[in-house]
């Protein structure tokens, strides 16, 4: 058993942390204490951490934080050894349990009350969760400890040593974003042996890592790396981040001329991020919500790209976690969103457990496997998207929240030949205290350029069922392709590019995402590439770059990844991880986020009555 530690709960941290960020070094000093007539502390488990005890906790601590420059001085080197030597200190030191460690309000204390102004000195103006320990993996304490917890080697003659092999933004990939891999202490010790020896001359290390843990993910279902002994799993993970070091290089290494037309700039992997870079709708951007309403949380199953959680994110929920089986989509979400928690798995997979959190959440949302008709019943995929489904409705009656929000294909709402799963779906829910609603909304209603029709199910508690109706259509028509997809068409003196605006005067087909079962990345079936056709593009496949002066003014372009980001209504600075094919289905199996946006709005008005 180890000690027990002041606990600052969230009402009395959050006051002294605004109050805080204003003071400087010397002022925080004078508000150092061992105690805090707020400080509570949970009744068993250990003994309670004694005065003297703190007393000397911030001794050892301040001692290091001097030497790193502390309180007047401070550089990224001396910040980065002080880390190190902190992290070995506070877990050998402190004499706590993972139970313990995993409190908010313990670390909330240490940041706030005992070392206040050591956690302000090593983060000036720290945004909330460096201090208040909403998120334990960029708590400026609480993320240092759980990460020599992770990578103590007891039988080592330094423990602590894995500490120096990867920088907080390398580990961050390893644990704090991938459930999948970074909860196996067994696993994270044997990726960080064997990576210290790796060679990666002339490579990205952290593009280089990226891809590795990629490799690692698609594995991850099928085997049991905690099972493995020692030296079998690092021969194992050698082979799989030499795959990563082989993919990479010959792309780094090529001559222009093999490069091909497109190619991303020298320094860039092959699966690379692409970032979305033409602006879009302006109004994207901007929250919805105003500061004195309350905010939700939620839990987002089949999480994809994270277009649907941005969207509820401006419609006022901030999600718990996300989760989704895709590497490719879990690391998009870490692009952009590193503070949210992504945990990359299978839905079946899950359990509360892996993040008790989630019981509390407000929302469970998701965008579900599209259910095929009663003519593919009994096929594998039709099974495998049927399970995900039960899965997202079992969570739901666990979790009970106070509002559901699924997304799936028009026909799981209006084709009769689904009445048994809706019938199913909404018996199930009723048993658990829910009363629910369908509904079939196309995104064009709500500013998207496209004719996309999505089926949705909203499901709430009785307190709030009877507030809750449907979103309106905004009333304005949405922008036509040419509008949206103009300035990128023209940007490279492509001489056909007005005629193909001017032609381009309606908004798009739906994009689909496509199956990953089968076939690279196009525009969908035949009738959809017919569709677009008629506005002057080539759905037959994807282009690298938009048309240059010496595409022909008559002839048909094809759309790039980023463009079709755009038609689906994209942020402008949202970026994509994975190779072409992968990011477009990432952007093809999205909600739009305006669409979610509006769906969002109708909940989150309905929870406050």
């Amino acid at each position: 058993m180890g000690f027990l530690y002041p606990r600052l709960l969230t009402e009395q941290a959050k006051p002294l942390f605004a109050e805080y960020r204003d003071l400087t070094v010397a002022e925080l000093s004078k508000r150092v204490a061992v105690a805090h007539d707020s400080a509570v502390y949970v009744a068993t488990g250990g003994d309670r951490i004694s005065p003297t005890q703190l007393h000397e906790l911030r001794a050892g601590v301040l001692d290091l934080a001097k030497q790193a420059g502390f309180p007047d001085d401070s550089d990224r080197a001396r910040n980065a050894e002080f880390d190190l030597q902190l992290a070995a200190l506070l877990h050998a030191e402190m004499g706590m349990v993972p139970a313990e460690a995993a409190s908010r309000d313990v670390w909330a204390f240490l940041a706030l009350t005992l070392l206040p102004d050591v956690a302000f000195w090593r983060y000036p103006q720290p945004p909330g969760d460096r201090v208040l320990g909403t998120d334990l993996t960029r708590h400026v304490f609480g993320r240092l400890w759980w990460r020599a917890q992770l990578v103590r080697s007891p039988d080592d003659a330094d423990p602590y040593a894995a500490l120096e092999i990867l920088g907080e933004a390398a580990f961050d990939q390893i644990y704090a974003r991938r459930a999948a891999l970074g909860g196996s202490p067994h696993l994270v010790r044997a990726i960080l042996h064997v990576w210290k020896d790796l060679d990666l001359t002339g490579l990205n290390e952290r593009e280089t890592l990226r891809d590795f843990l990629k490799r690692l993910l698609r594995l991850a279902p099928f085997v049991l790396f905690d099972g493995i002994e020692v030296s079998a799993l690092a021969d194992e993970l050698r082979a799989v981040a030499q795959e990563s070091i082989d993919a990479q290089r010959p792309a780094r290494h090529a001559p222009p001329e093999a490069a091909g037309r497109g190619s991303r700039p020298h320094g860039m992997a092959s699966e690379a991020v692409e970032e979305l870079s033409v602006p879009l709708i302006p109004a994207q951007a901007t929250p919805v919500v105003r500061s004195d309403q309350p905010r939700f949380s939620s839990l987002e199953l089949c999480a994809g790209t994270g277009a649907q959680a941005l969207g509820l994110e401006r419609a006022g929920f901030d999600p718990v976690v996300l989760i989704d089986s895709k590497a490719d989509a879990c690391f998009t979400i870490d692009l952009n969103r590193p503070e949210w928690d992504v945990v990359c798995m299978d839905v079946l997979q899950f359990h509360l457990s892996m993040r008790p959190d989630v019981r509390e959440v407000d929302l469970v949302s998701g965008g579900l496997p599209r259910v095929k008709s009663s003519a593919t019943v009994g096929r594998a995929e039709d099974s495998e998207e049927r399970r995900v489904l039960r899965a997202a409705i079992s969570l739901v009656c666990e979790i009970q929240p106070k509002a559901v929000l699924f997304e799936n294909l028009p026909d799981l709402v209006e084709n009769p030949e689904f009445a048994a799963d809706r019938e199913w779906i909404e018996e199930e829910l009723r048993q658990a205290g829910f009363r629910t609603r369908w509904k079939v909304l196309n995104a064009a209603d709500f500013g998207v350029p496209q004719n996309r029709r999505s089926g949705f199910l909203v499901a709430l508690k009785d307190p709030y069922f009877d507030h809750f109706h449907w979103p309106e259509p905004t009333g304005t028509p949405a922008p036509t392709v040419g509008q949206v997809l103009g300035p990128s068409m023209s940007a490279n003196g492509w001489p056909g590019a007005s005629r193909w605006i001017e032609n381009a005067d309606r908004i798009a087909p739906a994009l689909v995402g496509g199956s990953d079962r089968r076939g690279g990345a196009d525009l969908g079936p035949t009738g959809s590439k017919k569709a677009w056709a008629a506005l002057g593009v080539n759905g037959n496949s994807l282009g690298d770059e938009p048309p240059g002066p010496d595409f022909p003014a008559g002839d048909e372009p094809k759309l790039t990844v980023e463009q079709a980001a755009m038609i689906q209504s994209f942020p402008h600075e949202w970026k994509l991880f994975g190779g072409k094919t992968s990011r477009y289905r990432q952007i093809g199996h999205a909600m739009p986020p305006p669409l979610a946006t509006a769906a969002g709005l109708a909940i989150a008005a309905a929870l406050r009555g």
